[in-house]
């Protein structure tokens, strides 16, 4: 596997993607194209700039100040083939990690085996952020979503139960 990502950027330690001090890739591409969405310029998918994975796992690892990791965008699911190869390492060294994404946890579930990585990325990772960022369900003081049709999801009590497990935030 080519050990590159397209990546829109990173916010390098962020306190409002998740819990805690959390690394945040930004995924380069996504077909929602939701209305008033706050990162349009991640759309493209052939916009950002390409990265090594390898270099940006190792970077994460050595600051023992990073807690967790957030995959944003974008889409992360647009790019599962390479985050679920992150995902994975990560894992393996106790990180926490959340992913948003614009699709609906029910949306994956019935797409894992067409979707290159979904399955990979799913089992991977901790928390899931679904659903379109809708502008009119738009309100302050919502915790980690944009607007409040988007879950956050337990994602590893949802396989378990094979339903949808809200986090208590």
């Amino acid at each position: 596997m080519d050990k590159k990502i397209r990546l829109a950027g990173i916010a390098y330690e962020s306190l409002v993607n998740g819990p805690g001090i959390r690394r945040v890739f930004f995924s380069q591409g996504c077909i929602h194209n939701c209305k008033g969405c706050f990162n349009p310029d991640t759309h493209d998918f052939n916009g950002g700039e390409e990265r090594d994975m390898d270099e940006l796992i190792e970077d994460v690892l050595c600051n023992p100040m990073v807690k967790g990791i957030t995959f944003s965008g974008g889409d992360p699911f647009e790019r599962a083939e390479q985050l679920s190869y992150m995902a994975k390492i990560f894992k393996e060294n106790n990180k926490n990690i959340w992913s948003y994404t614009g699709y609906t946890f029910e949306f994956i579930m019935n797409n894992l085996e067409k979707r290159k990585g979904w399955k990979d990325l799913i089992n991977n990772i901790d928390v899931l952020v679904d659903g379109k960022f809708e502008e009119d369900k738009k309100e302050d003081g919502l915790k980690f979503r944009g607007s409040s049709n988007q879950r956050i999801i337990d994602v590893k009590e949802s396989l378990k139960s094979d339903k949808v497990v809200l986090l208590d935030i």
